[in-house]
């Protein structure tokens, strides 16, 4: 399957794959505002399965304030007047399995794109009635859509992994840490980036913030996946105390 080639390595190696970009918000009354910088890191590591491909990986993600692009720890929402202490994304696993179906696919010329639209609607591990101030719905709702480019001599010369940058673009509720309740609106994310074999080749500070272990894919196959929606609910009791 050469989607494993450009999202990771058929030989089991660990590849990383960087973005950076924006977080943009906006309510039913106004907006958009750009609210966040955004960078992060996944490592993932290909295994052959009876059912395809899994993908094994681990991500970190840092929110930045949008004009310094400092990493930001606590933010004043300008949509509430609220301070609030910024939850960056420590998610492990983030666990994937890909069959033997093709991935939807254009070439344009010497460059190949792979898109990869993700619809996501599903109970939220947040019910509205135990976290009022978190979770704008019962039901999480979000649309996630990458797209992968890649040079055909690259993909036809047939090496385990191939060279690629992304693009990634995720619609989505407000952030729990966030305290924005059940207010009309919600995020977009917009960012871009491409696939390292090493971690060198990563910005310092979030080599730094991720730590060893987050800069190694998993060994084995564990569920579930972890999201900002179950850290939340995991770092928090239905009362607001934490746990």
């Amino acid at each position: 399957m050469d989607f494993i080639r450009v999202r990771a390595s058929t030989d089991g190696a660990e590849t990383f794959s960087y973005w950076t970009g924006d977080v943009y918000g906006w309510q039913d009354d106004g907006g958009p505002h750009h609210l966040f910088g955004f960078e992060g890191v996944n490592v993932a590591r290909a295994v052959r399965s009876d059912d395809g491909w899994r993908l094994l990986t681990r991500e970190v993600a840092l929110y930045l304030d949008p004009a310094t692009r400092e990493v930001a720890d606590s933010w004043d929402n300008p949509l509430t007047g609220r301070r609030v202490e910024v939850q960056h994304v420590y998610n492990d696993p983030v666990n994937q399995r890909l069959g033997d179906h093709a991935v939807p696919v254009t070439r344009l010329g010497d460059q190949v794109v792979y898109n990869v639209d993700v619809r996501l609607a599903y109970p939220s591990p947040l019910k509205v009635a135990d976290y009022p101030d978190n979770s704008a719905s019962d039901t999480y709702r979000a649309l996630e859509l990458f797209q992968f480019f890649v040079s055909a001599r690259d993909l036809d010369a047939g090496p385990p992994g191939v060279p690629a940058a992304f693009s990634w673009c995720r619609v989505s509720p407000w952030l729990p840490w966030m305290a924005m309740g059940q207010r009309g609106g919600g995020l977009v994310y917009h960012c871009r980036g491409a696939k390292f074999a090493r971690a060198a080749e990563l910005p310092v500070r979030l080599r730094e913030r991720a730590g060893e272990h987050f800069l190694h894919a998993p060994e084995t196959w564990t569920a579930p996946n972890m999201t900002s929606w179950t850290a939340f609910a995991a770092r928090q009791r239905p009362d607001g105390a934490g746990t």
